[in-house]
């Protein structure tokens, strides 16, 4: 009681200097998390198996030519030189030259992650509110047949790995019943709704991921609301039920569904590699499986590391979210 009382006495300017030190601390995290990762990413690279110079010559190259090719790319300097290099190139905007295509990085990289990032905000546009209807629908049912099949349902297609439901789409919708396109090049006279259909089965599995986690995220908190007092004294007020779901129930039942989906972005992206190499989508995904297996280092160290800041972005938009919906975490900063 003690220490609700002095959190309500603070000042606006004390919450909002709470709030930002739960903002900052959440950014030296996600900072950390980036430098580990780069670490993780550059190092890993390096033991990956085959040779650079021949890769790029050939397996019947001259050893020779194999070594100056090695020297004259740099790759023949020891790691933490060639990562402390990389690394400075990389926060200053440079991300380096493709080995094997002889190209700059960044418009490589930057234009198949925005081609993922559309293929991510289709997906996180669909399965978001379809998510939290499915969840909000499971909690007013609870115990009865939709909330079981709602239930079962999700959980079913979130286990199911992503290549084994994309799989399946293909076969039933792509061959057998050759309602939807199974390649995802859309031609570039092709109109907005071609290009909705080209891209409806790359969108599926993603969906049928997601659904289940945020569904049960949804039916969480909307059970938890409803048994919550402030919905029992409403009911006792004689209101009709439908507002007392939609003013008192739904605010505070869907907050953490709407912040943790918030994150969820950050999570497709990074996992688009099976999706857009099954549909010859050119994506993050596609520039990444290819650059492993040519050890295109510079092209693979910058794109793992961009779906790092883009999952770092979106984990920092659903806190600030957090923050600015939740009072509470508001005055964590300062209690």
């Amino acid at each position: 009681m003690h220490r609700r009382f002095i959190l309500g006495m603070l000042t606006p300017s004390a919450r909002v200097r709470g709030a930002a030190g739960v903002l900052l601390a959440k950014c030296a995290l996600l900072f950390v998390t980036l430098v580990l990762l780069s670490l993780l990413v550059f190092f890993g690279g390096q033991y990956l198996p085959g040779d650079i110079g021949r890769a790029i010559l050939g397996p019947l190259s001259d050893p020779q030519a194999v070594a100056n090719l090695n020297h004259q790319l740099g790759v023949d300097r020891p790691l933490f030189e060639q990562y402390s290099g990389w690394i400075v190139a990389f926060a200053q905007g440079d991300m380096g030259v493709s080995y094997l295509l002889r190209e700059p990085v960044a418009p490589i990289v930057l234009g198949a992650l925005f081609n993922s990032l559309k293929l991510g905000a289709m997906a996180f546009l669909i399965v978001v509110p379809l998510g939290i209807l499915g969840g909000v629908a499971g909690a007013l049912h609870q115990g009865r047949w939709i909330d079981r099949a709602i239930t079962i349902g999700g959980v079913s297609a979130t286990v199911v790995p992503e290549f084994v439901s994309a799989l399946g789409l293909i076969l039933v919708f792509g061959v057998w019943l050759q309602w939807l396109p199974i390649d995802a090049v859309v031609p570039e006279d092709a109109g907005w709704v071609e290009q909705l259909r080209h891209r409806v089965l790359p969108v599926l599995p993603l969906i049928l991921g997601y659904f289940g986690y945020i569904a049960r995220m949804a039916r969480a908190g909307m059970i938890e609301a409803l048994d919550a007092d402030y919905t029992r004294t409403a009911t006792l007020k004689g209101l009709p039920r439908r507002v007392v779901v939609v003013r008192h129930v739904l605010r505070n039942a869907l907050l953490p569904t709407l912040t943790v989906s918030a994150t969820q972005l950050g999570y497709m992206i990074g996992g688009l590699v099976v999706v857009e190499t099954l549909f010859h989508y050119q994506g993050i995904g596609s520039v990444i499986y290819n650059a492993a297996k040519s050890k295109d280092f510079p092209v693979l160290e910058a794109s793992v590391l961009l779906i790092g800041v883009v999952y770092t972005l979106s984990n920092l938009s659903a806190d600030i979210l957090n923050v600015l919906l939740n009072p509470r975490l508001r005055s964590r900063g300062n209690a």
